[in-house]
């Protein structure tokens, strides 16, 4: 425990002196996330958030660890989060291409897998399935470690949005390792909760600064780790085992995780790139329906809370049926949020008509403009 408070408190504290440091810097060099069509932000803001995320998360972890708590691998841990450091950075700082992002995502995955021989072995009776063979496992891990990376980066398109599911899910992680009392996971899983905390401060609406890609595929990185660990250990773990542990991991994780699924079947479905940019996340839907940034990242945080309790509730009837029933509710959720949506043809019509009468004197506006304005 004690290695606990300590990385929590020490990786908060850096954290949240480094993030003003890093917004001061970012504004005298100007960098800056310069604002697109397809960008949600309106002001150029600095997307370097991840830096301080990751020093105050190497800082805490390394300095509360002991050798009592160190795992077989823990260095290669460390190596992965280093290669996402230096290509989020770039990314952030130049812009990486698809492809090269996912070869990045692809070099952190085989580091955890070879290196560090974070494997899945088994799918507890998935469709099923139970021993899988180590080359099967190795394939399926590095699948998962990547979607998750991409799940994190692409969900970050509200303010405080990715940094509060990591948040939500990485505290979920580390209470049930800390009562299992598996202490380097459990550091592992606080240390990073509190650096994405003192990051918060500053990132929810109005946004002084984004986490960027570094902080998205370390979000994603850490809790790849987390469930794969997870899933590999809440079966036979001291307390509260967990036979379905598939369906729990992947109830943690629900909400980035379909939500970038549905959207890249979508893309592939109709003939693009599965990275090509659009604007058909939840978080979009939401936005449309005139929910401010705040209450969509509230809205969809307390969603994953409610869908870690339902699939605990209904871990009894086994893990396949489990996911499905994760699979249907969220589908009708998303289905339900897509038909409520105001008519983007007429939202667009409705901002070149406020543009063009904000740009004209009061008196000349009519007052049945001044209703449909209104409404």
């Amino acid at each position: 425990m004690e290695q606990i408070i300590i990385g929590f408190v020490l990786s908060f504290a850096v954290g949240f002196y480094a993030v003003p440091v890093i917004i001061t810097v970012a504004k005298q060099k100007q960098l800056y996330d310069i604002p697109d069509e397809r960008k949600i932000h309106t002001a150029p803001i600095s997307s370097l958030g991840g830096l301080a995320i990751f020093v105050a998360f190497m800082t805490g972890l390394l300095i509360s660890i002991n050798t009592n708590t160190l795992i077989q691998g823990f260095q290669y841990y460390i190596a992965a989060f280093m290669v996402i450091f230096f290509f989020g950075i770039k990314d952030d700082i130049l812009v990486l291409s698809p492809i090269k992002k996912v070869m990045g995502q692809m070099i952190v995955a085989c580091i955890l897998v070879f290196k560090a021989n974070l494997v899945l072995t088994n799918m507890h009776g998935f469709l099923g399935i139970h021993a899988i063979t180590y080359t099967s496992g190795c394939l399926l891990t590095i699948f998962t470690v990547v979607v998750i990376m991409n799940a994190y980066n692409l969900i970050d398109g509200v303010d405080g949005l990715a940094g509060t599911i990591s948040v939500v899910t990485t505290t979920a992680f580390g209470i049930y390792f800390l009562i299992n009392n598996d202490i380097f996971y459990s550091v592992l899983a606080f240390t990073f909760t509190a650096s994405v905390l003192s990051f918060l401060i500053y990132n929810y609406s109005p946004a002084k600064i984004f986490m960027g890609d570094t902080g998205a595929m370390l979000s994603g990185a850490v809790n790849a780790i987390l469930v794969v660990h997870f899933i590999s250990t809440a079966k036979a773990a001291p307390i509260l085992p967990l036979e379905a542990a598939p369906a729990m991991g992947f109830g943690i994780l629900l909400m980035p995780l379909l939500d970038t699924l549905r959207v890249f079947s979508l893309r592939m479905i109709h003939g693009r790139s599965p990275f090509f940019p659009d604007k058909n996340h939840l978080h979009h839907f939401l936005l449309e329906r005139g929910f401010t940034h705040t209450q969509v990242t509230l809205i969809i945080a307390t969603c994953s809370i409610l869908f870690m309790l339902l699939t605990y509730f209904l871990l009894p009837i086994g893990v396949t049926w489990v996911i499905l029933t994760q699979i249907v509710i969220f589908f009708t959720f998303i289905y339900a949020i897509y038909l409520s949506r105001p008519n983007r043809n007429k939202l667009a019509t409705m901002r070149v008509i406020k543009s063009n009468f904000q740009n004209t004197d009061e008196e000349d506006i009519s007052n049945d403009a001044k209703t449909f304005i209104s409404k």
